[in-house]
């Protein structure tokens, strides 16, 4: 590419960053998506018990069903409503309680006198997060309960093993330090499509288009232009996410190196900011490109490894998706934001992701200039 082709190709980006500034849409859309969805989606994520609501029915009146009652605290649950049996249907009916606890009478005698006594736990399942999570934290406080209590009143063996307990990589087991990072990286997936896409189809519908097939530039230059000025919004945006949004607001420690993780996010907006143009050639209106948007979209995040891991997925979908440049992205930026890996360790990654953005650079631009024959 000799020097007038770099000439071209800087002065048609810094035409797509003009009209991309005329679009406040676009431009909402980004500051939304790397500032309020990524600050949400960590805050706000599915699976946590955050202040479930709970009642007790206690009908034992003892110390240790108060010590039970006292486990009892946020930020997991709200304060517990003591209640009646009678009122145990008509509560759960009016959804005001997830989880209710029937304490029957009698039980820190039946537990002292080694009875097994049974406790009752009912749960709203309508709330499956919370009802598959709370059940398990629920019979992990009250166990935890009952064998303090028991020690307290007998001697009582030590296990022969202790279990020692070492949370690598996220000692505070805290949600929102997946929940933020894994946001972002599905919004630079999502938005590098949307962005290069919509720039071709809105200059096709704005006849622009056909104003620079008159002009001294290829459809390579036209292209690449596209790619550039794309990627490089969705780059900033992305590091002001991560520096501001997850590291200052949220206080996420990032481990690794971020020129590093930069670097593959540049790969990997090659790639998908190519897949975009290749989307706009197939679409003939914005609708067609949002319908085509939710078929490759959705497998692209749900499969890649991200929201579950790809070991639990079947071995043909695992081959398949190791075509998709999101597989490789969200394993790199796994390994660097929250390993800390090196180089020596995210190499295949970027590898793999420099042969898929040539692969799909490649045949959108063949596609793409069939395109434009065709208009001509």
């Amino acid at each position: 590419m000799n020097r007038q082709h770099l000439r071209n190709v800087r002065y048609l980006a810094l035409k797509e960053l003009h009209s991309l500034r005329r679009d406040p849409i676009m431009l909402v859309l980004i500051i939304y998506a790397f500032s309020m969805s990524v600050y949400v989606a960590a805050t706000a994520m599915p699976e946590t018990l955050h202040k479930a609501p709970i009642a007790i029915i206690d009908e034992d009146h003892s110390q240790l069903s108060r010590h039970i009652l006292d486990a009892l605290y946020p930020p997991h649950f709200l304060p517990p409503v003591l209640i009646t049996p009678a009122e145990l249907d008509a509560r759960m009916d009016a959804g005001l309680d997830t989880f209710a606890l029937h304490i029957p009478a009698g039980f820190q005698r039946d537990v002292l006198a080694r009875r097994a006594p049974v406790i009752q736990l009912s749960v709203d399942a309508t709330r499956m997060s919370q009802a598959f999570t709370g059940s398990g934290y629920l019979q992990r406080i009250v166990q935890d309960e009952v064998n303090a209590f028991v020690s307290r009143d007998r001697a009582v063996t030590g296990v022969p093993v202790e279990l020692a307990l070492r949370a690598r990589f996220n000692p505070e087991l805290n949600p929102a330090w997946f929940g933020g990072v894994m946001q972002i990286i599905n919004n630079i997936t999502m938005l590098s499509i949307i962005l290069t896409g919509a720039a071709l189809i809105r200059e096709r519908e704005h006849g622009t288009l056909e104003h620079l097939l008159v002009m001294p530039v290829t459809p390579f230059e036209i292209m690449a232009a596209k790619v550039l000025a794309m990627a490089a919004v969705v780059l900033f945006a992305s590091g002001f996410a991560l520096n501001v949004v997850v590291r200052g607001l949220m206080g996420v420690p990032i481990e690794g190196s971020l020129p590093l993780f930069f670097f593959g996010t540049a790969l990997h907006l090659f790639a998908t900011t190519s897949l975009g143009i290749f989307l706009a050639t197939l679409a003939r209106s914005m609708p067609q490109f949002g319908m085509l948007l939710l078929l490759v979209l959705l497998p692209l995040q749900m499969l890649s490894g991200g929201s579950t891991p790809r070991e639990g997925m079947p071995e043909m979908v695992q081959a398949v998706m190791l075509a998709a440049p999101n597989t490789h992205f969200v394993m790199l930026s796994q390994a660097i934001l929250y390993r800390g890996a090196g180089l020596e360790v995210v190499w295949p990654q970027l590898l793999s992701l420099a042969v898929i953005g040539s692969a799909l650079f490649m045949f959108s631009l063949a596609r793409f200039r069939q395109a434009l024959a065709a208009m001509a």
